[in-house]
C-alpha cells in the first residue's frame, strides 16, 4: 500500500522531492511532539485530579475535625458547669458541716454545763 502513497511523487524534480521529504519529516516530528504534549497533558490532568481529590479529602477531614472539636468544647463546657455546681454544693455542705459542728460544740458545752449542775 505504501507504493500507492509514493506513486504520486513519481516524475517530480529532486528539489520538490527534497522539499516534500522535509515537510514529511516535519509532519512526523510535529506528530511526535503532539503525542508527547498529549501525554504530558493527560499526566497533568491526572495529577490535577489527584490533587483535587486530596484537597476534597482534606476538606472532609477538616470538617470532621471541626465537628469533633465543637463536640469536645461542648463536653468541656458541660464538665466545667458540673464542676462549678459540685464546687458550689461542696461549699454549701461545708457551711452546713461548720454550722452543725458549731451546734455540736454548743450542745457539748450545754451538756457539760448541765452535767456540772447535776453534780452539784
Amino acid at each position: 500500500m505504501s507504493w500507492a502513497i509514493e506513486e504520486w511523487k513519481e516524475g517530480l524534480s529532486p528539489r520538490v522531492l527534497q522539499k516534500i521529504h522535509e515537510l514529511e519529516s516535519q509532519v512526523d516530528k510535529l506528530k511526535k511532539e503532539r503525542q508527547q504534549r498529549q501525554f504530558q497533558l493527560e499526566s497533568l490532568e491526572a495529577a490535577l485530579q489527584k490533587q483535587k481529590q486530596k484537597v476534597e479529602n482534606e476538606k472532609n477531614e477538616t470538617a470532621t475535625l471541626k465537628r469533633e472539636n465543637q463536640s469536645l468544647m461542648e463536653l468541656c463546657d458541660g464538665l466545667e458547669k458540673a464542676k462549678q455546681k459540685i464546687s458550689h454544693d461542696l461549699q454549701v455542705k461545708e457551711s452546713q458541716v461548720n454550722i452543725q459542728s458549731g451546734q455540736l460544740n454548743s450542745n457539748k458545752k450545754d451538756i457539760e454545763r448541765l452535767e456540772q449542775e447535776l453534780k452539784r
